[in-house]
C-alpha cells in the first residue's frame, strides 16, 4: 500500500485524467486502486463519475428530512410516497414499475417532491442521467403530433436499459394531449421483458394540477368538522382515479393506465392554509441564508390571496409566488 500523500496524488490523477479521454482514467483509476488496496475499481470508479448500482437504495431518512423541510401541509401525501418508495425499494423482485400520480392545484409541493424523490435515489438527482423530466408544453406542445411523440415516448422510455433503476418524471400531466401517455403503458405492466429489458424496478412519476377541485372540496369538508388532518388516502383516492379517468383535460382521460390499473397511488396534496404559507416564507429565507424575519414573513403571507371568500381558508396559489414577493420585500 501507498502512504496517504501518494495515494491522495493518484487519485487527484485520475480525477484531472477524466477530462481527457476514458481508456486514461480506466488505468489511472486501475492503478490507484491497486496500489492503495483502499477502494475496488468499480467503487473508485464511481467516485469520479455516475453509476447506475444494481441495488439502488432510497434514502429514506434524507427523503423524510427534505420532506420535513421543505414541504408543508401535506402529512397525507408524505405518509403514502415514503412508505410506497420504501416498500418498493426493499422489494427485491417487484412485479411491476412503481408508479405514481400526484394531483393537487399549484403551489402545494408536487415537483419538491419529485425533485427529493430524485435527490435521494441518485446522486445527482434531477441532474442524474437516470433522471428523465418531460414537460408537456415543453417536449409534446403540438396535437397533430401526438403519433409522432408516442413513438418518442417509447424511444426515451427504453434509456431504462442503461440502468434499471431509472426515474421518469411527467410534468404537467393535465395539459398533456388524450392518449399520449398510453404509450408507455407495456413499460408499467406486468411483463417480466420487453425487448430483453425489464422494467420493473423503474419509477414513473405524473404530477398534474387535475382532481385539485376534488381534492379542495373534501378537504373543505374535513377543515370544516375540524378533522383536517384525519383525511386519509381511502377519502380521496377513488375520487381522483374516477375523476381524472373521466376529466378530458387530466392527461389520463379513458387511459389504459387507469383501466388496466396501472397506476399505483393516486396521491392528493391538500390546499395549503394560511399557517402553511408561513412556514414556505420561513423555509425560503432560511434557504437564502436570511435570518428569519416575522414581520416580513407576515407581510409575504397575508399579500397571498385565499379563498372561499367569506372564509378565507386556503390560498389559491399554494406557496407558487412565495419567492417573488420575498424578492420584492
Amino acid at each position: 500500500r501507498l502512504g496517504g500523500t501518494a495515494a491522495l496524488r493518484l487519485l487527484l490523477a485520475a480525477h484531472v485524467a477524466a477530462a481527457f479521454e476514458p481508456i486514461t482514467l480506466g488505468i489511472a483509476i486501475g492503478t490507484a486502486s491497486v496500489l492503495t488496496g483502499y477502494l475496488s475499481y468499480t467503487e473508485l470508479f464511481c467516485r469520479f463519475a455516475e453509476c447506475c448500482r444494481e441495488e439502488q437504495p432510497l434514502n429514506a431518512s434524507g427523503t423524510a428530512a427534505g420532506t420535513g423541510e421543505r414541504l408543508f401541509g401535506q402529512h397525507l401525501a408524505t405518509e403514502v410516497l415514503l412508505k410506497a418508495l420504501t416498500g418498493f425499494r426493499n422489494n427485491k423482485n417487484p412485479k411491476k414499475a412503481l408508479t405514481l400520480s400526484l394531483h393537487g392545484w399549484a403551489g402545494t409541493g408536487k415537483n419538491f417532491v419529485s425533485q427529493i424523490v430524485a435527490e435521494n435515489l441518485h446522486r445527482k438527482g434531477l441532474k442524474s442521467n437516470f433522471v428523465h423530466l418531460f414537460v408537456s408544453t415543453l417536449h409534446f406542445p403540438h396535437e397533430q403530433h401526438v403519433k409522432l411523440y408516442q413513438a418518442r415516448h417509447s424511444r426515451w422510455i427504453r434509456n431504462v436499459s442503461a440502468c434499471a433503476n431509472s426515474v421518469f418524471i411527467f410534468d404537467e400531466m393535465d395539459k398533456l394531449h388524450p392518449g399520449l401517455i398510453d404509450a408507455i403503458k407495456p413499460f408499467l405492466d406486468y411483463y417480466e421483458q420487453i425487448d430483453g429489458v425489464s422494467y420493473r424496478k423503474a419509477i414513473f412519476i405524473f404530477l398534474s394540477n387535475a382532481g385539485g377541485d376534488l381534492i379542495t372540496k373534501t378537504a373543505l369538508d374535513f377543515w370544516r368538522a375540524g378533522r383536517r388532518e384525519d383525511i386519509q388516502l381511502k377519502d380521496l383516492e377513488p375520487v381522483l382515479s374516477v375523476g381524472v379517468f373521466n376529466n378530458k383535460h387530466s392527461g389520463l382521460w379513458h387511459s389504459g393506465l387507469i383501466e388496466r390499473n396501472l397506476i399505483d397511488y393516486f396521491v392528493p396534496f391538500l390546499p395549503l392554509e394560511y399557517r402553511h404559507v408561513k412556514m414556505c416564507v420561513r423555509a425560503e429565507m432560511k434557504a437564502r441564508g436570511s435570518a428569519v424575519d416575522e414581520d416580513i414573513v407576515t407581510k409575504v403571507a397575508e399579500e397571498m390571496t385565499f379563498f372561499p371568500k367569506d372564509e378565507k381558508i386556503y390560498s389559491d396559489k399554494g406557496c407558487k409566488t412565495v419567492q417573488t414577493r420575498l424578492d420584492f420585500h
